[in-house]
């Protein structure tokens, strides 16, 4: 008895479990051939575009920083603002520079009187033109032609020997004097030259107490407030230039041969649904990321509205002239199960379940790389009851049209 308790249930749940694992072939052999509806694989010349994503960059950034120390006392701009070339960003104290440059400036006339110049245009071509030296010369002149006179009367036995030894030294003493003059004047010179360097200076940094904008562009962050003292290469601005934008994305090595300078780029942004962007392409790195074999081309898009906002993300698509001959299947052909992608392929009416690699879509067509080649002919229905080795007939013809219905009074 304990046997018969057994055995029952075990032979019930193994006919169950027979039931449960019969296959399409199974199945087909049971109902009989399937009808479908095939497509012939097909080869196709197709012009190669290339596909890529990518991100906005702004053409310029930059971050606008203080020359100089000193107090913030204007700040003209904010977060958003356009800014053109030269516009005033910031004013910072100018106070202790304009003493400076004055203190220059009367450093450098002082000088330039000392050389008989007027103005910091005139040059000093010879140091003998000096005032300082030409009244040296003329001391000199002086001792010369007195010296020469007492040695006359000296030889004359008129004049004294102790008058000639101090007409001797006198001209000695005239004639170092004159050179040291010369010296002088000559290191005088180099004075006002570097006078001259220490104003530019001066006034530079008195120019810089403004601080202008380099270019026309928007104000990405403002780091700077009125009141605050401010050092030297302090934050004050970050800037970018957004027209044009640059787009960056990363193109695949083996496209390479397809992409040329000045190609035109269609772009669609996601914030911008159904609307293309235009751009060229205007820079191609000249090397290959190792780890993800692509490399990265850049892609010029005018902006002159600042729609296109740095750091978002676009597609782009790059038509060429690069053209393929591939199998095509119709889209309906492909069937998705189980994490791969199958198309069954119909021949003297039995099945054959491939494995397919597809490529680019084409409207209904999808491009066929691997498992398919022209010519083949593949099922389009019954898709999901299809397997290796399952029987069917193929029905073409065209679906009839069912009669309208009369209407019926009511």
């Amino acid at each position: 008895m304990q046997f018969s308790r057994v055995f029952f249930p075990v032979l019930i749940f193994g006919l169950l479990g027979c039931n449960r694992q019969e296959t399409p072939v199974a199945a087909a052999k049971a109902d009989g051939p399937l009808t479908v509806r095939t497509a012939m694989a097909k080869g196709r010349d197709i012009q190669r575009n290339v596909e890529s994503v990518g991100t906005f960059y702004p053409m310029e950034e930059a971050i606008i920083s203080a020359e100089i120390e000193g107090r913030a006392e204007e700040v003209r701009h904010d977060l958003g603002d356009l800014v053109n070339t030269g516009e005033v960003l910031v004013r910072i104290n100018d106070e202790e520079q304009r003493y400076q440059v004055a203190q220059s400036e009367a450093q450098l006339r002082q000088s330039l009187e000392r050389l008989g110049l007027k103005t910091d245009k005139e040059r000093l071509t010879d140091a003998r033109e000096a005032p300082d030296v030409r009244r040296a010369q003329a001391e000199l002149n002086a001792a010369d032609q007195n010296l020469k006179r007492i040695r006359s009367l000296v030889d004359q036995a008129i004049g004294a020997k102790s008058e000639l030894d101090v007409a001797v030294s006198r001209q000695q003493a005239m004639k170092a004097a004159y050179d040291s003059t010369i010296n002088q004047t000559r290191n005088l010179v180099q004075e006002v030259e570097r006078f001259k360097a220490i104003l530019d200076l001066q006034r530079k940094k008195l120019r810089d107490t403004t601080v202008k904008a380099p270019f026309r562009a928007y104000v990405k962050e403002r780091q700077v407030t009125v009141g605050q003292f401010l050092r030297a290469n302090t934050p004050l601005f970050v800037l970018v230039k957004t027209d044009p934008i640059r787009l960056r994305v990363e193109i695949p090595e083996r496209m390479a041969p397809w992409i040329k300078l000045n190609q035109q780029v269609g772009i669609n942004v996601e914030a911008f649904q159904g609307r293309k962007f235009q751009g060229k392409i205007w820079r191609i790195s000249p090397t290959v990321d190792q780890n993800k074999r692509t490399f990265v081309a850049e892609v010029l898009v005018a902006n002159a509205a600042g729609e296109l906002k740095p750091g978002s993300y676009a597609r782009a698509h790059v038509p060429t002239s690069h053209t393929e001959r591939v199998t095509v299947l119709p889209q309906r052909a492909v069937y998705y199960i189980m994490g791969s992608n199958k198309a069954f392929v119909v021949k003297d009416g039995v099945v054959d379940s491939r494995d397919v690699k597809m490529g680019d879509r084409f409207e209904t067509d999808v491009e066929i790389l691997e498992g398919v080649t022209d010519g083949e002919e593949v099922a389009m229905t019954q898709l999901a009851k299809l397997d290796t080795g399952v029987k069917v007939r193929v029905n073409n013809d065209p679906p009839k049209q069912q009669p309208a219905r009369a209407k019926t009074a009511e």
